[in-house]
C-alpha cells in the first residue's frame, strides 16, 4: 500500500524563475517508468488507454543576482502554481495512464523559443516548492516522493484532491522518485512513476551533514543517519576516514557502536546490540573547517535522541502469534495472521517507521490487478508501518477467525482491532518488530526502511572507513570518536 506521504531571507539574492518540470530541473530528461499498479488490462486489449495530464512544477535558480521587483521585473504565474519572477517560463506535462507508462510533453513558452525547443538546463532551488497538479478533470489519490536513500518527503493533498505540495524541503544534489496515483474524470485509476535530480550545491559550498532522526524519543532499534551535502567516493579512503572520524556519537550509558557507509552520501550508525532503555544519544559534527578531499567541512546541526522503554515484538509466522516484550518482560501474546503463499511476509528485523490511525489500502498500489480475486480496497485502522513498500501491523477484523490458526494476509501482520489498538498505543518510531519462520524474502538492510539490524556485527563493521584506517592516513586535527578527551560515555567505533 502506498500513502501520501517556501523561502526567503537576507543575504545573497537569487534570480528565480518558474519551471513546470520533472527531470528537466537539471537539464536532463525526466524519466517516466512503469507505475506499480497497472490496471489498463481491464479495458480490453483494443480499448484506448485511459490517461490524465499532470503538471509538475519547480522553482529554478540561475545563481545570478536577483533584480527582483525593485528593478521592475514582471511577476508571472505558472498554471495553478504560485507566482515567481518572469523569465524563461516553460511548462511540462506528464501523462499518467491506466497502464502506468508516463509520456512527457514539453511546451516551452520561453521568449523566442519555437516548436521543439529544448528544456532549459537551469538548476533547481532546493528550497522552493515541489507541486503536482491536475491539468484536466480528475483527482489525485496518492503521491509518494522518496529520495535515493529511501527517505520520504512529507507532503499534503489539497482539500479537493487536485494538487499536492511538499511540506518538507528537497535536498540539493539528490535523486528523487515520484509516484503518482490518480483517477481520471470517469474514475479510472491511472498512475505514473517519475524520477528527477535536484541541482548539486555550488562549488564554493561547504560539506555539511544532516543528522536523522530529529531530536526526540525513539525505540531501542532506532538507526542514526548522516546525509552528506556532497558525496565522498569509496575510492577516497582518506577522505572517508577523516569525515567519519569527525561525526561524533556519544551516549550515556556508553555502548559500542559504529558508522556504516550506505553509499557515497549516506552513513548509518547503530550500536552492536539494541540501545539500552533510557539511553541518551548525542550526535554532532566536528567537520567545520576540516579538509575533506577537495572540500572543507561546514557547520551542521546536532541531534539528541532519548531511547524509551525497550519494546520488542517478535512474530512467529508458523505459530501465528506475536509476542510483545517491554524491557524483557512479556506483555502480551497476540494471535495474528501473516502473509500467505505468494505474499509471504518478509523475514528478519524491522523497526517502526511511523503510525497511521486510519489508512486506505488498495491492492493495485502493490501490483494486484483490480477485478482479480486477490484485489482489495479497505479502510484499515491502527496501522503501524514497518517498511516503505507498505508492510504494516494493523487491525484486520475480516480475518479474526484465521488469526492464531493460519496465514491469510497479503504480507502484513493482521490482528483483532482491540489488539491492534493496544499495539498502536504502545509502540513508537524505532521500536523493534521481528518476523521469524515466515518463509518470506529476508528484510534488506537499507532500501525499504531500517533493516540495518539484519547485518551481523562483523558485516556492519566492514562498512566503516575507520575500521581499516591507519593513523597517518587520517591527517591532522581530526579527533576520532574513540579518542576524544573527557567523553567517558562515547560510543567507540573499533579501529
Amino acid at each position: 500500500m502506498t500513502t501520501s506521504s517556501t523561502h526567503g531571507g537576507r543575504g545573497r539574492r537569487r534570480n528565480k524563475v518558474w519551471s513546470l518540470v520533472g527531470g528537466a530541473v537539471v537539464g536532463t530528461a525526466l524519466v517516466a517508468a512503469a507505475a506499480p499498479a497497472p490496471v489498463g488490462a481491464r479495458h480490453g486489449a483494443d480499448a484506448p488507454d485511459a490517461s490524465l495530464a499532470l503538471l509538475v512544477g519547480r522553482i529554478l535558480d540561475t545563481g545570478e543576482s536577483d533584480g527582483g521587483d525593485e528593478d521592475g521585473d514582471e511577476r508571472c504565474v505558472g498554471e495553478a502554481f504560485r507566482a515567481g519572477p518572469c523569465g524563461a517560463l516553460q511548462h511540462q506535462r506528464v501523462l499518467a495512464t491506466a497502464r502506468g507508462a508516463g509520456s512527457v510533453v514539453r511546451e516551452s513558452t520561453a521568449p523566442g523559443s519555437g516548436a521543439g525547443a529544448k528544456a532549459l538546463a537551469l538548476p533547481t532551488d532546493a528550497g522552493g516548492p515541489l507541486e503536482i497538479s491536475l491539468a484536466e478533470p480528475g483527482r489525485l489519490t496518492h503521491v509518494t516522493v522518496r529520495d535515493g536513500h529511501g527517505r520520504h518527503v512529507g507532503g499534503a493533498l489539497g482539500a479537493v484532491d487536485h494538487r499536492w505540495t511538499n511540506t518538507e524541503p528537497l535536498r540539493a544534489g539528490e535523486h528523487y522518485t515520484v509516484r503518482v496515483a490518480a483517477q481520471d474524470a470517469a474514475g479510472t485509476p491511472v498512475g505514473v512513476t517519475m524520477a528527477f535530480r535536484t541541482a548539486p550545491p555550488r562549488e564554493h559550498d561547504r560539506l555539511t551533514v544532516e543528522f536523522g532522526p530529529r531530536s526526540g524519543t525513539y525505540g531501542a532499534g532506532q538507526i542514526v543517519t548522516a546525509s552528506l551535502s556532497h558525496p565522498v567516493p569509496a575510492a577516497d579512503r582518506t577522505a572517508r576516514a577523516r569525515l567519519e572520524g569527525a561525526l561524533q556519537v556519544t551516549s550515556e550509558p556508553a555502548v559500542e557502536g559504529s558508522w556504516h557507509w550506505v553509499d557515497d552520501s549516506t552513513l548509518h550508525y547503530r550500536p552492536r546490540g539494541y540501545w539500552p532503555a533510557h539511553t541518551e544519544v548525542r550526535v554532532h559534527s566536528g567537520l567545520d573547517g576540516v579538509e575533506i578531499g577537495e572540500l572543507h567541512g561546514g557547520p551542521s546541526e546536532p541531534t539528541l535522541l532519548t531511547i524509551g522503554e525497550r519494546v520488542e515484538a517478535v512474530t512467529d509466522s508458523a505459530a501465528h502469534r506475536m509476542t510483545v516484550r517491554r524491557n524483557g518482560r512479556v506483555l502480551r501474546s497476540i494471535p495474528v495472521t501473516t502473509g500467505k503463499a505468494g505474499f509471504l511476509t518478509r523475514s528478519g528485523v524491522k523497526v517502526v517507521l511511523g503510525k497511521e490511525a486510519k489508512v486506505r489500502m488498495r491492492g493495485d498500489t502493490v501490483g494486484i490487478q483490480r477485478g482479480t480475486t486477490e484485489f482489495y480496497d479497505l479502510p484499515v485502522l491502527y496501522a503501524t508501518r514497518v517498511t516503505w513498500s507498505g508492510e504494516y501491523v494493523h487491525a484486520a477484523p475480516w480475518s479474526v477467525e484465521a488469526q492464531g490458526e493460519e496465514n491469510v494476509s497479503h504480507g502484513c501482520t493482521g490482528m483483532s482491532t482491540a489488539d491492534a489498538a493496544w499495539f498502536f498505543d504502545l509502540v513508537r518510531e524505532g521500536d523493534v518488530v521481528e518476523v521469524v519462520n515466515s518463509g518470506g524474502e529476508p528484510m534488506t538492510p537499507f532500501d525499504n526502511g531500517f533493516g540495518d539490524w539484519n547485518l551481523d556485527w562483523s558485516a556492519w563493521r566492514a562498512g566503516s572507513a575507520l575500521a581499516a584506517a591507519t593513523g597517518p592516513s587520517l591527517g591532522p586535527a581530526v579527533p576520532r570518536a574513540s579518542a576524544v578527551a573527557h567523553a567517558p560515555s562515547r560510543l567507540r567505533p573499533l579501529t
